[in-house]
């Protein structure tokens, strides 16, 4: 059995409420080492842990720790694939444990090494970053983020951004990199691919726009259930940019990636980066339009500024 080693507990200069640290670690061993002294350390205190990890991460875990019922374990592999959900599933996962009265830790790692495209990648690491503003008023605990740096050390400086602790050389800090102040997304929307058909709506444009969508997806052979859902989602996205953004909006479609990608542009401005990202409560005014989108879509990236407008992709797998 490995021997884990102990993470360094909170100290008393650690800040209140949620905590957000990011471990990179080199190769299954040191997965192993860091986090099940994570979950041990846990265990010790009485708290549960909620292990959020790729399937094959999770059974090098369970090869070293005995079953228990304080330890949750939740494959991040399909989910992961859908940014936009992954705040609401780590609520619904906080909840659950917190009911039994215990403290609650955490274990967040995405696949970062399946083969995902640009969007996806930048959407999960924006989501990262979400986390310190979704969870900064919610109850205290703390989400371990391991980070496999083997053939990716550049990107973990982007990865730092995104975390307010680091654990280094068994030791947790403050993340030199933090950047508090983020921008709405980190990178900027990639252009779209040649050729793309461009439409511009207005009130009374929505059957027109679900035409045009329909339409680019005959020809990439979407169809049924997922056309459908397509169009719902469209029509969300379009009506809110009637009556948010200035009365109309441009509607772009391509193919890329074996995905079909709707986007909208308007003059609007979404503040709340947060906004769609859980599901919405019966008191909750707004964000339910735009909580059925990341339902409906296999992928949702947003911009938006006060300057720019706001930017909505959304996309569809054209295929399984």
């Amino acid at each position: 059995m490995t021997t884990p080693s102990r993470p360094a507990t909170a100290s008393p200069d650690s800040p209140p409420g949620y905590r957000h640290e990011l471990y990179p670690y080199s190769g299954p061993d040191e997965f192993v080492e860091g986090t099940l002294g994570f979950i041990q350390d846990a265990l010790d205190g009485d708290e549960s842990v909620v292990v959020a990890v790729p399937e094959r991460k999770a059974s090098l875990l369970r090869a070293e720790l005995p079953e228990q019922e304080a330890v949750r374990f939740v494959d991040t592999t399909p989910v992961a694939r859908h940014p936009g959900r992954l705040i609401g599933a780590w609520r619904g996962w906080i909840k659950e444990q917190t009911s039994r009265g215990r403290p609650v830790r955490g274990i967040g790692e995405s696949p970062w090494d399946e083969e995902l495209s640009r969007p996806e990648l930048e959407e999960l690491r924006y989501h990262e970053w979400l986390l310190n503003k979704a969870f900064a008023d919610g109850p205290a605990w703390w989400l371990l983020c391991p980070y496999d740096v083997d053939g990716q050390a550049a990107a973990v400086k982007e990865m730092a951004r995104c975390h307010p602790q680091i654990r280094t050389a068994g030791r947790t800090g403050p993340s030199e990199d933090y950047d508090p102040q983020a921008p709405f997304a980190f990178a900027p929307l990639t252009h779209p691919c040649d050729p793309y058909d461009e439409f511009v709506y207005t009130r009374g444009d929505l059957s027109a726009v679900r035409e045009k969508i329909a339409a680019c997806a005959e020809r990439h052979g979407l169809s049924a259930r997922r056309l459908r859902e397509l169009h719902l989602a469209a029509t969300e996205v379009a009506a809110n940019s009637i009556r948010h953004g200035g009365g109309q909006g441009v509607l772009r479609t391509w193919s890329e990636d074996e995905r079909l990608v709707c986007e909208f542009r308007d003059a609007g401005y979404i503040a709340d980066p947060l906004l769609g990202r859980s599901r919405p409560d019966d008191v909750q005014i707004g964000g339910r339009g735009l909580w059925l989108v990341h339902q409906l879509c296999d992928l949702v990236e947003i911009r938006s500024t006060p300057e720019t407008g706001t930017t909505i992709r959304i996309h569809t797998r054209l295929r399984g």
